[in-house]
């Protein structure tokens, strides 16, 4: 395994772990070095997993990450084991670097063969003097000779210092505290965005961090880096606003109107295209199809099976158009040329294909639009029947733990049409599953020929997506269809991912929900 060596950019990152990027990115980068990268361990709450912190340890490399967890963005790097890498600031070390022997060097500065940066290296020669820093005592209060943590603080980094509980006193000077043998080599690095540690660490989780194609590592280097797409809203009636990260730009997508040219244009080709062809849950849609007349409105209230034809988008990452699927295609009768764009990278899929019946408008927006033009809408009408637009698209929330961790970057969404004058009483991809399901109903109450009509329209639907040939490839039934077993979970056999969700219904919509309540994923038709 190489060393791992990298620049110290203080309120910007460490080499390429760049403050402000995405877990999806991270992972992906490091994933594509398992020889320099060969060990990556991720904490996360399983009860708030996109509420929650998310961190991830580099063990073979001394690194720590931590994101926060609506966003999943890096917001701190720690560096806490500098036997494992090599760290330098403006092209110096700032520890000992160990040899191809894996031990230390010789000492510098008269310092001793200890790890980690010593304080006379920090303060007089690589970062210059600062202001006194923050004193943490030790836990055990009882003990005199119990170790406390000096945290010497610059903008953007900080150093942290073992210190002895009888040797701290607040009448010392930062000089005088950490030039005694035991204490003038710092533990642990910290890499953040703010003035100090003690100013950043109250808005670390929640700071709006500035953009990573601002930062001067991306300006120097040829690397693309796409317009993130920071949050979208969900309009009803087929109509979705993405807003653009850092920026006040906004892209509208207006299902069965937009073209895979204004796809292209405003987000950038997709990362993969996938031939869709999977005709298993083509039963569901010829029954709903045959109740319709007896049931009102029923084009509105499509089964959950409308989510299932992202399992095979999502699970052939490599899935570039290609003229193996082209014939595929032609066995299975896909004449149409409907496909899926994967924009793994931004957090959708999109389907397109001919135009389709778009979802009725949510009865608020009836009234709140009546008289007035529509936000969004397209002056262009499509003018054939057989032109392809866009007519799906499915949100990821990217949830930790879950089957399809991973594949897609985390998509933040909200529910605009159930928005209220408080801005605090917001439906969104950080909201359980059980209120966005009370509000929803309340929303839709009057199209429902009574509760039992209500319960009947959005009973779940239980989806495995680790039984197939491939991850994402099933859409088997648990616990009440076909299995007698009362709907036990099925594990990976290579992970520890529980691969069973449930769908749910509802007009426009459709949600692939967890275990633990919260949405994997949205498909809004």
């Amino acid at each position: 395994m190489s060393l791992f060596t990298a620049p110290l950019h203080p309120n910007v990152g460490l080499g390429f772990l760049v403050l402000g990027a995405s877990l999806h990115d991270i992972l992906t980068r490091l994933k594509a070095e398992p020889q320099r990268f060969p060990k990556l361990d991720l904490t996360y709450s399983a009860k708030d997993p996109v509420t929650e912190p998310v961190i991830l340890a580099l063990p073979a490399n001394g690194i720590r990450l931590r994101f926060d967890g609506p966003e999943q963005r890096l917001r701190l790097i720690e560096v806490i084991d500098f036997t494992k890498n090599r760290i330098t600031y403006q092209e110096k070390d700032i520890a000992k670097p160990p040899n191809s022997q894996g031990t230390l060097g010789s000492p510098r500065l008269g310092g001793d063969a200890a790890t980690g940066p010593a304080f006379k290296n920090i303060y007089h020669r690589l970062f210059g003097p600062t202001y006194a820093g923050e004193y943490i005592p030790p836990a055990d209060t009882g003990n005199s000779n119990a170790v406390g943590t000096y945290i010497l603080s610059y903008p953007g980094v900080a150093f942290s210092f073992p210190l002895p509980r009888s040797a701290y006193s607040p009448n010392k000077d930062v000089v005088s505290l950490l030039s005694s043998p035991a204490s003038q080599t710092a533990s642990s690095v910290a890499v953040f965005s703010g003035k100090s540690w003690a100013h950043a660490r109250e808005t670390l989780w929640d700071e709006i961090l500035p953009s990573v194609k601002s930062a001067f590592l991306f300006n120097k280097s040829k690397e693309v880096v796409p317009d993130e797409i920071s949050l979208v809203k969900i309009h009803g009636g087929g109509r979705l606003q993405l807003f653009k990260k850092w920026t006040n730009s906004s892209v509208w997508i207006n299902l069965g109107e937009t073209t895979p040219q204004d796809l292209v244009a405003e987000l950038g080709p997709p990362d993969a295209i996938y031939r869709k062809n999977d005709q298993r849950m083509y039963i569901h849609k010829t029954r709903t199809a045959s109740h319709s007349r007896s049931r009102s409105n029923g084009g509105d209230y499509r089964r959950p099976d409308d989510l299932t034809d992202t399992d095979q988008s999502s699970a052939h990452t490599g899935s570039d158009d290609s003229e193996d699927e082209a014939v595929e295609d032609e066995f299975v009768g896909n004449v149409s040329g409907e496909c899926f764009y994967n924009y793994f990278y931004l957090g959708f899929d999109i389907l397109v294909s001919p135009p389709q019946p778009v979802s009725r408008t949510p009865p608020s927006q009836v009234a709140a639009l009546s008289g007035k033009d529509v936000p969004g809408a397209s002056p262009f009408k499509t003018g054939t029947a057989d032109r392809l637009v866009a007519t799906k698209m499915v949100l990821h929330a990217n949830v930790p733990g879950s089957y399809p961790f991973n594949r897609h970057r985390r998509c933040r969404w909200e529910i605009q049409y159930l928005a209220t004058h408080n801005s605090d009483d917001i439906v969104n991809s950080e909201t359980r599953f059980d209120e966005i399901e009370e509000r929803l109903r309340e929303e839709w109450k009057s199209t429902y020929t009574s509760e039992d009509d209500a319960k009947k329209r959005q009973r779940g639907m239980v989806l495995n997506r680790g039984w197939g040939d491939s991850p994402g490839s099933s859409c088997e039934f648990l616990g009440g269809w076909e299995d007698s077993s009362g709907g036990v979970a099925a594990k990976k056999f290579d992970g520890s991912e529980d691969s069973t969700t449930t769908l749910y219904g509802f007009p426009g919509m459709v949600f692939e929900v967890l275990k633990n309540g919260f949405v994997s994923a949205v498909t809004v038709y």
